[in-house]
């Protein structure tokens, strides 16, 4: 279970990202990222959030993941605080992003290894759990490469593995199929059926409006830091006005 309430994050900028973001910002000294948003993901279904470039997902999901701390409001995952409980709070999620920040000198194994290490899971387990993942994935060929020597694919089928490893009751998908061929992105998206089916709480950032079609169970709309959108799937298909989700998506991110 994921639980956010009234949710704010702010940044202080500078002179030089106020002049990097442009002159609508010159005079702009705190910006809301996130402004006082409430959402909630349950185990079992997937929690699809969407919105344009600089809408607020990443900085969310990363308040959630326990990466940027809340300027304001409150997260509960599982019932741990992110401001009080963070180290309880990361052994629930698993945080996939289409960013895969792998080193490059280790293999595969060696990579999802270090990662099982950090999380105290005994050698058996590991074994039996990387070995199911790198046959679903279709890995066992590169197992044992160097993942500098990989392809983008490749590598997102690495990082996969490498966030659920642990078995986390709790997903978190920031845009992760973005820039990737057909294949990987039928793998990824057929993982977070599987992350449903197995009852963990799923919540998915994407910009591909028929990735929320096939697999989620609720949507949320960002634009600007706020929600203008929290409703089931099938609630926001029946109050469509377009013909299909970009269009809808287009109208209701101009309405905002």
């Amino acid at each position: 279970m994921i639980q956010v309430k009234n949710l704010s994050k702010e940044f202080k900028l500078s002179k030089q990202k106020r002049k990097e973001m442009g002159d609508e910002f010159k005079d702009v000294k705190i910006f809301k990222a996130v402004d006082n948003i409430s959402f909630e993901c349950s185990p079992g279904k997937i929690f699809g959030l969407i919105g344009p470039n600089g809408a607020g997902k990443t900085t969310t999901l990363r308040m959630i993941a326990t990466m940027l701390k809340p300027t304001s409001g409150s997260i509960s995952i599982s019932g741990f605080d992110t401001m009080h409980n963070a180290q309880e709070v990361r052994k629930q999620i698993g945080f996939m992003t289409g960013q895969t920040a792998l080193y490059d000198r280790l293999t595969p194994t060696e990579m999802v290894k270090y990662i099982s290490d950090l999380h105290g899971i005994d050698h058996n387990t590991f074994e039996k759990r990387k070995n199911e993942l790198f046959s679903s994935l279709d890995m066992t060929s590169f197992a044992e490469r160097r993942i500098g020597q990989l392809s983008t694919g490749m590598k997102q089928k690495t990082s996969i593995v490498r966030t659920i490893i642990h078995d986390p009751p709790v997903m978190i998908f920031d845009e992760p199929t973005s820039g990737l061929d057909i294949m990987t992105s039928r793998a990824i998206m057929d993982l977070i059926r599987r992350c449903k089916e197995e009852g963990k709480t799923v919540i998915f950032s994407t910009h591909r409006m028929g990735e929320i079609n096939q697999v989620c169970d609720d949507i949320a709309i960002i634009f600007g830091g706020k929600l203008f959108c929290n409703d089931p799937l099938e609630k926001f298909k029946a109050e469509m006005t377009k013909d299909n989700f970009e269009d809808e998506f287009i109208v209701r991110i101009e309405e905002a």
